[in-house]
């Protein structure tokens, strides 16, 4: 399979294994809501996105359902930075020469490359299996895009390009007006993604829908009962009963269903000849049958909100035009609608005005969801803008002409900054000890994979046990205390060991055991069950 090969790649091939945890620190001041700082809450996290995207692994890793992101689109106009800490002199140098991305800057392409990559890696990893991500992006790097994602998603992945209709204003009138945008979507396992296509739909159109004849199985439409082709087997008479009127399919067509279908539709009264009863026949499609059907999307989006609209909400809300094309909410909530069911979680790592989590809201307001969103802003408006469009939404626009969102869509969220990293370096030389729950958090993660959260986790007794599987029990002997550490009071004894060895017999498990020292070898432990794990050193051992 072809790959997309572009300078810088081997540097940043693997780089987001190299990236570091760092816990999320709430800021009450800036969270809002009765709810917020609980587990289940809705998150706005201000930091760079890629250390915010692997910040939410330890708990999000295989849990959102929907990723919508909207990355600069390199146009040569924006003026974005590479910041990316590369270990990598080679590349560093290159990167050092060149302050802004910009249209004199030869390599920008590489460049955005080079920024998409780690940060795709991740977010591959928090998607569902039958997850799905959409990405914004413009005719400058829309082939590069693809190829990317062929490449670190997979080509089979490739659901479609929603092609939206933009802007409708002239633009550049001299050579040619763009006026669309492209919505990639790719999804994170094909065969799971099909297996649940079902929801991947749009509402139904329910206008309409009549019951004139009493139907007991609802109001219907009446539908041609032409389709394109000619099938030999479809292009027999109907008579009309009412006139005795033959009829025919038109040149070029055939009926949709063979003759056993039409007379078992017919004995089933769903076969009409027009409201007088003498026309060509007709279908009857229930409303019930449209509702769980749904409308099958197509790729053209020409029927929603422009930039211009975007723009306008924007400054609705915030009372002033603050941010540059803003995508409007209709775009946002057409995909939430499309990509995700009541329960769901979606997440905007390239966040911005806030766009995402006020069509998440505005969903849940419409359908009487209750999904749950995290946006990501590295820039210094993210509490001013991002956040502060949030809380308006949730409390209300007083000049909103819509009534829900004049009244407020409700909700809550915890606002989130990054703490200091969990390094094994600084670890050994005490310099940044994470708290318990953080670093629980961590190795479980790292260990087994596990997403659960620190807030989940707490130390259950005096053995260091935090949390358990059908086979493992994990333990963590550690307090973010240097003198505490230095101690015995961590350590892995014979007496502790005997304790742990007896816990998880009776519950038929394994232990896996993170500590800083141990006084007892590992065959003794081997025989007990027991895999042990030295802090910090064998972060990444306790698989």
């Amino acid at each position: 399979m072809p790959t997309l090969e572009f300078k810088g790649k081997q540097h940043v091939y693997a780089h987001h294994l190299t990236v570091p945890y760092r816990p999320l620190v709430p800021d009450a001041e800036k969270s809002h809501g009765d709810a917020a700082d609980s587990p289940d809450d809705n998150l706005i996290i201000h930091g760079d996105n890629l250390h915010a995207l692997k910040a939410l692994l330890p708990r999000y890793a295989g849990q959102i359902k929907c990723i919508y992101i909207d990355p600069p689109y390199n146009t040569g106009n924006e003026d974005w930075h590479y910041n990316d800490n590369v270990n990598s002199p080679l590349m560093r140098d290159w990167l050092a020469q060149n302050g802004p991305v910009d249209g004199e800057d030869l390599e920008r392409h590489d460049k955005w490359l080079c920024m998409m990559w780690p940060r795709l890696q991740l977010l591959r990893e928090l998607l569902t299996d039958e997850g799905i991500i959409f990405i914004s992006i413009s005719d400058h790097e829309q082939h590069h895009l693809r190829l990317l994602m062929d490449d670190i998603f997979g080509p089979e992945c490739f659901v479609a390009n929603f092609v939206w209709h933009s802007t409708k204003s002239i633009t550049n009138p001299a050579l040619v007006s763009v006026s669309h945008t492209h919505n990639l979507a790719y999804c994170r396992n094909v065969e799971r993604f099909r297996e649940n296509r079902a929801q991947f739909k749009l509402p139904a159109i329910v206008e309409g829908f009549e019951n004139p004849d009493n139907d007991p199985r609802g109001p219907w439409k009446a539908d041609p009962f032409e389709a394109g082709g000619e099938r030999p087997n479809q292009m027999y008479p109907i008579k009309n009963p009412n006139t005795g009127e033959v009829y025919y399919p038109s040149q070029g067509n055939c009926w949709k269903n063979d003759l056993a279908k039409f007379q078992q539709l017919l004995a089933d009264d769903r076969i009409v000849f027009g409201k007088t009863g003498r026309s060509r026949p007709q279908r009857k499609r229930f409303l019930y049958e449209a509702e769980e059907r749904g409308l099958t999307p197509n790729t053209w989006w020409g029927d929603i909100g422009t930039t211009t609209n975007g723009t306008a909400e924007v400054g609705l809300i915030l009372g002033t035009k603050s941010f540059s094309n803003p995508k409007p909410t209709s775009l946002i909530q057409k995909i939430v609608s499309l990509a995700t069911g009541p329960g769901d979680l979606i997440l905007d790592s390239f966040a911005g005005s806030g766009t995402l989590a006020h069509a998440v809201l505005a969903q849940n307001e419409l359908d009487g969801g209750s999904r749950r969103f995290i946006l990501i802003e590295c820039e210094d408006y993210a509490d001013s803008i991002t956040a502060e469009r949030v809380r308006r939404v949730i409390d209300g626009v007083p000049n909103a002409k819509d009534d829900a969102l004049r009244q407020g869509l409700g909700g809550t969220f915890t606002y989130c900054a990054l703490g200091a990293p969990i390094e094994l370096e600084a670890m050994l030389k005490g310099d940044a000890l994470p708290e318990y729950s953080a670093l629980a958090a961590y190795v479980l993660h790292t260990a087994a994979g596990i997403s659960a959260g620190a807030d989940a986790l707490e130390q259950q007794n005096e053995d260091g046990l935090f949390y358990g599987t059908g086979k493992v029990n994990y333990y963590l002997l550690y307090q973010p205390e240097l003198e505490w550490l230095r101690s015995n009071k961590g350590v892995v004894n014979e007496a502790r060991a005997l304790r742990i060895e007896a816990e998880c017999k009776a519950q038929r498990r394994k232990a896996i055991v993170f500590a800083p020292a141990k006084y007892i070898s590992q065959r003794d432990l081997s025989t007990k069950g027991i895999t042990f794990c030295q802090l910090p050193y064998e972060l990444h051992n306790g698989g």
